[in-house]
């Protein structure tokens, strides 16, 4: 059951990746954007480029841990390898400098702990190029 999600996202094709080195955070943001896209569970980059190949992704939130990892670099690669990707960030602190140099580098925002459903949903919205408020309420079954 869909409850507070706009009808027009509940039917839209909004691929969306999460890859986290964490399997519990993974699912969560999973659980947190899967009423309003095709939201997917990724476990590396590896596995995230794999399944683009020939399919457009729309979103990547991505684990910083994956950045502090692989280098800034990383993000290069990322939207060389998936085009027209938004990259969303995850990280403990929007005020950590590898974030802010990575905000520079590629990346298209940030999202930082705590991680709660609106602000997920909101940040994603946003890098979708949908509107802050919903038009349009219903519960769908």
């Amino acid at each position: 059951m869909q409850i507070g999600v706009e009808t027009s996202r509940a039917v839209e094709n909004k691929r969306v990746y999460v890859v986290h080195t964490d399997e519990i955070f993974r699912a969560a943001l999973q659980f947190m954007l899967h009423d309003e896209n095709e939201a997917h569970e990724v476990t590396s980059l590896a596995e995230a480029y794999a399944k683009s190949v020939g399919r457009k992704v729309d979103l990547i939130l991505l684990d910083m841990a994956i950045v502090r990892q692989e280098g800034q670099g990383v993000l290069r690669e990322l939207n060389r390898r998936v085009p027209g990707a938004k990259v969303l960030l995850v990280a403990e602190s929007a005020n950590d400098p590898l974030v802010q140099a990575c905000l520079g580098s590629g990346a298209d925002d940030v999202l930082s702990h705590p991680l709660k459903v609106e602000p997920v949903r909101r940040k994603a919205n946003a890098l979708l190029g949908r509107s802050a408020t919903p038009v349009s309420l219903k519960v769908l079954g």
